[in-house]
Parts: C-alpha cells; sequence; structure tokens
C-alpha cells in the first residue's frame, strides 16, 4: 500500500496544471539537512508523555493521531491549558494526554467507547467547538470499540512484536478505516495515508525510544498535510499557478478531492523523494519530512498563508 503513495503521486505530479516543482531549490535544503537533529517531538512536548509505560503511550498514540486534523477556523478553536491558550494538533494532545495521563489504557478505552458526544465536547472544551467535532467523536469511539472487542482492549499488544513499519501501517489501515486516505484525480485513485503513516512514525519512535528497539522506518514517504506544503513554497519548492495563489492569498477553502489540493499534496510527496535520492538515501524519507516540517515552527520565517481543506486527512 505504501508503495502506492509515491507511484500515484508521480502521476499526479506529470500532469499537474496547477503546481510545479522546482527542484534546484529543493537542493538548497540538503546541506541543512544532512546536519539537522531529529529529535521526535514527544520527547518536546511539556506533558512528560515518555513518562508513561510504551504501551499507554502507543494506545495514547492511537486516539490522538486519529483526530490530528483540521483545526483551522475564524476564531480558531483554542483551549485554556492553565492560563496558556494552546491550539491545533498541541492543544488537541494536551485534552488527549491527560485523559490518559496516570490511568491505565485499558481503562480509557472503555470509557471512550461509551462516552457520549456531550461528553468528548468537554474534553476538547475550548473557546469555540473544534471543528468536525462529530466525526472525530464517531472516529475515537469507533476505533475504541475495535480495540477493545478485537484486540482485547490492548493496541500495543496488538502490534507489540511488529518493528518495520510495512507491518504497523497495514495493521492500521486494515482494522481502522478512518485512516483512509485517497483522492481521485483524472480518473485515477491517488494515495497519501498522512494519518497513518504519522502513527506508524510515531509508534516506531517510542519503541525506538523506550524499548531500544530496532526499528525500521525506511518505507514511510511522507505525511502530506498542509504545513509542509507550506514551507515548500516559501522556500521556492512549490510554485503555484496564478489562480491557485490568489485563492491562498485570500484564504479560500480549497475543496477536498479538488486538483488544487491533490497536486500540491502530491507535490510534496514527490520533493521528499527527490531530496532522498539527492542524498543517496543517507536518512529516511520521513525524516526529511520531519526536518521541513520543524522549519514551519520557526517563527521568525513568515509564510504565506497554507492551503485549507476541511477534512479529516491532516
Amino acid at each position: 500500500m505504501l508503495d502506492n503513495v509515491l507511484e500515484t503521486c508521480k502521476f499526479v505530479v506529470e500532469n499537474a496544471n496547477h503546481v510545479k516543482i522546482n527542484y534546484e531549490k529543493a537542493k538548497e535544503l540538503i546541506d541543512e539537512l544532512l546536519v539537522f537533529d531529529n529529535v521526535h517531538y514527544l520527547t518536546k512536548v511539556p506533558y512528560g508523555v515518555y513518562d508513561m509505560s510504551t504501551k499507554d503511550i502507543v494506545n495514547f498514540l492511537l486516539i490522538y493521531d486519529s483526530i490530528d486534523f483540521s483545526f483551522w477556523g475564524d476564531p480558531k478553536w483554542t483551549i485554556d491549558a492553565n492560563g496558556k491558550n494552546l491550539d491545533g494538533g498541541i492543544a488537541l494532545l494536551h485534552c488527549i494526554f491527560h485523559l490518559f495521563k496516570d490511568r491505565d489504557s485499558l481503562e480509557v478505552y472503555k470509557q471512550l467507547e461509551k462516552m457520549t458526544l456531550e461528553e468528548f465536547k468537554e474534553i476538547l472544551k475550548g473557546n469555540v467547538d473544534i471543528p468536525l467535532l462529530e466525526k472525530r467523536y464517531h472516529i475515537v469511539t469507533s476505533i475504541a470499540k475495535i480495540v477493545n472487542h478485537k484486540m482485547n482492549g490492548n493496541f500495543y499488544d496488538y502490534i507489540k512484536d511488529m518493528n518495520i513499519d510495512k507491518q504497523i501501517f497495514e495493521t492500521i489501515i486494515k482494522n481502522f478505516h478512518s485512516f483512509e486516505d485517497t483522492r481521485t484525480y483524472q480518473g485515477q485513485t491517488i494515495y497519501f495515508y498522512k494519518l497513518a503513516q504519522l502513527l506508524t512514525s510515531d509508534i516506531l519512535h517510542v519503541m525506538k525510544i523506550k524499548e531500544q528497539k530496532i526499528v525500521d522506518y525506511s518505507n514511510l514517504l511522507g505525511c502530506a498535510d498542509y504545513k509542509i506544503p507550506q514551507v515548500m513554497q516559501g522556500f521556492g519548492i512549490l510554485e503555484y499557478d496564478t489562480t491557485l495563489s490568489s485563492l491562498l492569498e485570500v484564504k479560500t477553502e480549497i475543496k477536498e478531492n479538488s486538483e488544487y489540493e491533490v497536486e500540491i499534496r502530491s507535490s510534496m510527496i514527490v520533493v521528499i523523494q527527490y531530496i532522498w535520492e539527492q542524498i543517496d538515501k543517507k536518512i529516511d524519507r520521513i525524516e526529511i519530512n520531519d526536518f521541513i516540517w520543524s522549519k514551519g515552527q520557526d517563527k521568525t520565517k513568515k509564510y504565506k498563508p497554507y492551503h485549507l481543506t476541511r477534512t479529516t486527512s491532516y
């Protein structure tokens, strides 16, 4: 299934109408990339995630990554975390982590399967309702039900002997339909699997750090979202035509499965593949992905607006 991602994204890039790749600009990132210290993001969040057992971290990540999507809005969803306003993925992480903190994750899953929409809304309580609240609710309760009834309440136990990305990735896709992430472009199905790749990467990093396991995430291709294309455009790697650029400038919503959206996401995957080949595959593609994502966290750099697509994929 991962092989389909690159193959179909290349098809989009070869036939794209609105997005072009400037490969020379992509080369300019290489020197910095090769000295990048890729510290897994969970080690840097201020909640002590790694203080939990591997079992509880992995079970937490399944829920967190499954609904880690589409935070934009006006006003933007924010939460009050001990007097500090948080938004986006870090706000979601705060909410879900505190649901698992100091508890056995098996008990949390029992709660999640039976909780009401109002209870879920309270978990994610903010200044406004989080976008796609009901869809997130149905994803979480569905996943909890599958884990409880098929995996004896413990997703970690189900995958703990796997250390290769393809094994974990295919297990995620096979068991949890909410991780499906495909589009249609010029009559062909295009594959991305952003959240499934993210979850696979997160799990393998946790196993590597917590248990010193030898893991393999060399088959992961990249997490096609909105932030990494934004950074790539900022560095001149992705070039958008006049129409698409104008839509982004005024923050017009780009429809899911539109040519614009599919071309942006596909181009991102192909750029990562190109950089990987240029550096003779010295580091894995998911690490290139993380490096470019980290550039987007630099608040001193001003980027043009990212594309706004309301979706459960990213």
